[in-house]
């Protein structure tokens, strides 16, 4: 596996090293991007998808995501017809036939982002998360769905947005974390219209709770322009996402996209202010943690000067081994963080 690059990690975005006359680096351009009809692909990532915005490496989108459901599905639930968004009543109605599936999700994009190539890696930085709504929804099947009750519609779950907490039954209160379940990058055009359901080397649907506001995920890119795209909001998961939701809630945030030249990744990887981050995913469960646990040897080799044994062993004595995702068929997500403060000096 190529680990070529990984020591830009902590390195400045390429877009940003572009230096003005007056030595001053150019700041990033804030591109608004809303969630309609004409900005959305509808359960799919794929080369051939129409970008609904070009900007340039380093620049920031400030975009819309809206939550995994429907407005069948929501009124059923109990949701009033005003706190459904127009934007889910367009999308829906609109988005139909051979524009939607073979997936779920309602991703915003795709991005172009000028200059990523095949070989490249995107960097994607998260700036901010904000609620678009002010509640989220849980639904019953997943690993184990012979727990669920048949026929039972969704649960609303009210968002408490000042306290951060969500009460899921009385008495137990959820703090809430959110992040987008799915960011990911158009995948190798041998591959086709891939579903949004599974994650891959593109990233996708990872469902990682760790990419909260402040971290940073690295995604390989197979195609010009890299055709991001984003979606999935989580208000609160727990790891393994066991019966195939979260709170699941429309989100609106702010991430950076830079291109990073050179960084020849070959599964996505990621970093917070407290750990480094591996992942893979695989529909063997042993397939994906062996190459989320060697994807962290290889990059504690290449970014730390250690030798693989070193590496392997300081996995097992300091590493956290995650299921990340149980659900998404056919792949299971496995991630493997390591925590940034037992790096002294070297």
């Amino acid at each position: 596996m190529k680990s070529v690059g990984i020591l830009l990690l902590a390195g400045l975005p390429v877009g940003l090293l572009v230096m003005t006359s007056f030595g001053q680096a150019p700041p990033p351009k804030t591109h608004r991007l809303e969630a309609t009809p004409s900005t959305v692909v509808y359960g799919y990532y794929w080369s051939e998808a129409k970008p609904a915005l070009r900007i340039a490496s380093g620049d920031i989108i400030d975009v819309d995501t809206l939550l995994t459901s429907t407005p069948m599905a929501l009124s059923r639930a109990g949701v009033p017809p005003e706190k459904v968004q127009d934007s889910l009543k367009a999308i829906v109605d609109q988005v139909t036939g051979d524009r939607k599936g073979p997936g779920g999700h309602i991703l915003t994009g795709p991005v172009y982002v000028e200059g990523a190539s095949p070989g490249d890696a995107l960097e994607v930085k998260v700036l901010s998360i904000d609620f678009a709504i002010d509640y989220g929804y849980n639904g019953c099947s997943g690993y184990m769905p012979e727990n669920c009750e048949r026929g039972a519609a969704q649960k609303i779950i009210p968002l408490n947005k000042k306290e951060m907490t969500a009460e899921f039954f009385p008495g137990i209160v959820i703090p809430l974390r959110p992040f987008f379940g799915s960011m990911g990058v158009a995948p190798a055009p041998e591959l086709g219209r891939v579903s949004s359901n599974p994650p891959g080397r593109h990233a996708g649907n990872m469902d990682n709770k760790e990419l909260v506001v402040g971290s940073t995920l690295y995604i390989p890119v197979f195609v010009p322009g890299a055709l991001f795209l984003i979606g999935d909001g989580h208000a609160a998961q727990g790891d393994g996402e066991v019966d195939q939701t979260a709170i699941e809630t429309s989100l609106r945030g702010r991430v950076q996209l830079t291109v990073r030249k050179g960084m020849n990744l070959t599964w996505p990887r990621a970093e917070t202010e407290t750990d480094y981050i591996s992942m893979a995913a695989d529909p063997d469960l042993t397939v994906a943690t062996k190459l989320a646990i060697q994807e962290m040897v290889d990059f504690l080799a290449a970014a730390k000067g250690l030798t693989k044994n070193q590496a392997y062993q300081l996995v097992s004595v300091a590493g956290n081994v995650a299921v990340t995702q149980l659900v998404d068929k056919p792949n299971v997500g496995v991630h493997v963080r390591l925590p940034k403060s037992i790096f002294k000096s070297r």
